[in-house]
Parts: structure tokens; C-alpha cells; sequence
């Protein structure tokens, strides 16, 4: 199964990606970031993987910077 994660550089866009993609009705969570990945931010945020392209597209257009993964479970 896999899962997709955003990574930030700061807490501050992690929150707001949080709100961006909660306002345009995606099912997110933040989480701390994974241990096999690094980030300068130590919370990444959740999306279900089918999602995280369309996730990507509405922060893209928010201008928030982010780094997407997709990780097996």
C-alpha cells in the first residue's frame, strides 16, 4: 500500500499547507516526518496517495514549496 507525504522547510508551511488542502476538501494529516526521509521541518503532512498530485497542484497555486514521497507501507 502506499501513502504519499508532503516535506517543508518550516512549521509555518506545513501548517499552512494543512489549511490550503483542508479548504480544498482533502483528507490530510500532519505527522512527524518519516525517519527514512530528511526535511529541515520535523512535521510532514499525510495525503492518501491517489490524492497527492491534486494535493500538489492546489499548493502549487498557494505557493507554498513543498516536497512530495510516495512511500510503501
Amino acid at each position: 500500500m502506499k501513502r504519499a507525504v508532503f516535506l517543508f522547510h518550516t512549521t509555518t508551511s506545513a501548517i499552512r499547507a494543512e489549511k490550503v488542502l483542508k479548504k480544498a476538501g482533502l483528507d490530510v494529516k500532519l505527522v512527524p516526518t518519516p525517519r527514512e526521509l530528511s526535511s529541515d521541518c520535523g512535521i510532514a503532512l499525510q495525503i492518501e496517495a491517489d490524492e497527492a498530485e491534486r494535493g500538489n497542484q492546489f499548493l502549487a497555486g498557494a505557493k507554498v514549496e513543498a516536497e512530495l514521497h510516495f512511500l510503501e507501507t
